[in-house]
């Protein structure tokens, strides 16, 4: 049997560290959409031009070349202005930076994973741990090219890393490549050249704790009133003192309107960005924020009172509630969503499956388990080869997206999120669970049985069912507990001791000597436990 990787222990993990909230800007004249349009452009050709400085300076940079940057750009806008577009290109050159590693780590594994199949015989069998041979010569004629192709891609990647070179596409580059393929992304030319440029607009504002309403360059009153700070090169705009603009839309914040109005009222820091979507023609509003740093809640509270077990999958969530002894309680409850159709309709599902299972963990009043999932590495191709359907699989399954918003959405109604190690949780549920909790009229499914396996992980009890002992004994005959006890028990998994006392209350104590002795209770050829000796008269 091969060995078993040693599993990471559970913890809680941490509440996020701000929050961001959206609202429509509504009411906008085409004058204000003008100036909104002049504006994003003017700064998105300055933060193109500092993004382009940045990347030059590569590992050599310092403070002093930040210094002088945002200089050169005070001139052409504001300090505020200036302050903005250096950080947000700071932000997106570490990100690139990130990327490039994780880029790096992609190729080496796929070379490992080619290298290792062509030292195989053709035609040779993988397994779950590692995949097999080839299966042609063709085949294996044509991925010793690819070697080939991505050890210059790897030399390529290591050279620029060395040298502090990164490539940054702003707008995308994904959206760059549409535009040799506007029939397969279902766009016209013209429809492509206003995303393109919307994309690479700069319409975003950091906070300032102690200024008015906590922002000096875009501002949103209380009530909802928005204005803009417009820099040096478009100050003939203006209308309202101060070089501002006020636009005549107006936005309401109706998810955490409180929160963010009482910020604004005291003149704490709130960041703001701009966004215009092309395809319905409207103007977004985001504010954002930090919050102070929350204390964890301890593992072991989270686990009091049991847990709900959850199994993210491609199209749905299996989740179980168990008890604080690892025992499943009621039926398991499945909160599906779809993932085909648009980027917002995709986030929208995810939401509401989310919304359901916290508001059924909020009424339970328990925490929540789910797997640490990280796909990464096992999305290359050259690991699964011709099996695309599972590829597609596990690409589509929105880990990531999950994790953050389950999170996120957690901390507002004070539930804790335990994340465990997802080694085995599908084998070993199913392989004792499965059929165990399977009626007449309803099978558990794999999934539903891998929640339990993940619920009891987090409660620190094994994912085997305690076994039964065999029905030697009728007051004992297939009917022995199987509910586990606590992980620290001595003698857990051994048969119930009967504790040595007379069988009924008339008998006094004493009586029974032989209670450890199962032969005594059980074989005809001995005495019973109890039965006394007959005296002499």
């Amino acid at each position: 049997m091969a060995d078993l990787r040693e599993i990471a222990p559970s913890f809680v993990a941490p509440v996020p560290s701000g929050v961001a909230i959206r609202d429509r800007l509504k009411n906008l004249t085409p004058l204000d959409e003008d100036v909104l349009r002049m504006v994003g452009a003017d700064l998105g050709s300055l933060a193109g031009t500092d993004l382009k400085a940045r990347c030059a300076a590569g590992l050599d940079h310092d403070t002093g070349q930040w210094a002088e940057r945002k200089r050169a750009l005070t001139a052409e806008a504001s300090s505020r202005w200036a302050g903005s577009i250096t950080k947000a290109t700071h932000d997106q050159w570490n990100l690139a930076w990130r990327c490039q590693l994780a880029h790096i780590q992609s190729l080496e594994a796929g070379i490992a994973a080619i290298e290792h199949r062509l030292s195989l015989p053709l035609g040779e069998v993988g397994s779950k741990r590692a995949p097999g041979g080839y299966r042609s010569r063709r085949e294996w004629f044509v991925k010793t090219r690819r070697l080939q192709l991505l050890r210059d891609r790897l030399q390529t990647e290591r050279a620029d890393r060395q040298a502090g070179r990164v490539r940054v596409v702003r707008g995308g580059k994904r959206l760059a490549r549409n535009r040799h393929n506007l029939e397969a992304a279902q766009l016209t030319e013209d429809q492509w050249r206003q995303r393109w440029e919307a994309s690479r607009w700069f319409l975003q504002a950091d906070g300032e704790s102690g200024k008015r309403f906590g922002n000096e360059t875009i501002r949103v009153t209380p009530d909802g009133a928005v204005s803009i700070r417009l820099p040096a090169r478009l100050c003939h705009l203006v209308n309202a003192p101060h070089g501002r603009y006020v636009l005549t839309g107006t936005v309401s914040f109706r998810h955490r309107g409180d929160a963010w109005r009482d910020r604004v009222t005291a003149n704490r820091a709130v960041a703001y960005r701009i966004h215009h979507d092309t395809g319905r023609g409207r103007w977004y509003l985001t504010a954002s924020w930090t919050i102070p740093p929350v204390q964890t809640v301890p593992l072991d509270t989270a686990r009091a009172g049991g847990l709900i077990g959850v199994d993210t999958n491609a199209d749905h969530l299996a989740a179980w509630r168990l008890d604080e002894h690892g025992n499943p309680c009621g039926r398991p409850r499945t909160f599906g969503y779809d993932l085909s159709g648009t980027a917002q309709h995709r986030d929208a599902q995810v939401r509401h499956a989310l919304i359901r299972l916290l508001h059924w963990a909020h009424r339970q009043g328990v925490a929540i388990a789910v797997e640490d999932l990280d796909f990464t590495a096992d999305k290359t191709r050259e690991k699964h080869g011709r099996r695309k359907q599972f590829r597609h699989l596990i690409s589509g399954m929105p880990v990531a997206r999950l994790r953050a918003r389950l999170v996120s959405m957690a901390a507002e109604l004070g539930i804790a999120i335990v994340a465990v190690d997802p080694a085995y949780t599908s084998k070993w549920g199913t392989q004792h669970w499965q059929q165990p909790t399977s009626t007449p009229t309803r099978k558990t499914s794999r999934h539903e049985a891998a929640a339990i396996a993940i619920g009891r992980r987090a409660l620190a009890h094994p994912i085997r069912r305690r076994t039964a002992p065999p029905p030697h004994d009728q007051s004992d005959r297939a009917g022995h507990r199987t509910a586990q006890a606590r992980p620290g028990a001595r003698g857990r998994e051994e048969t119930r001791p009967r504790i040595p006392g007379p069988p009924t209350r008339s008998a006094g104590t004493g009586s029974g000597a032989n209670a450890g002795d199962q032969d005594t209770q059980h074989r005809s050829e001995r005495p019973a436990e109890h039965t006394q000796p007959m005296l002499s008269p």
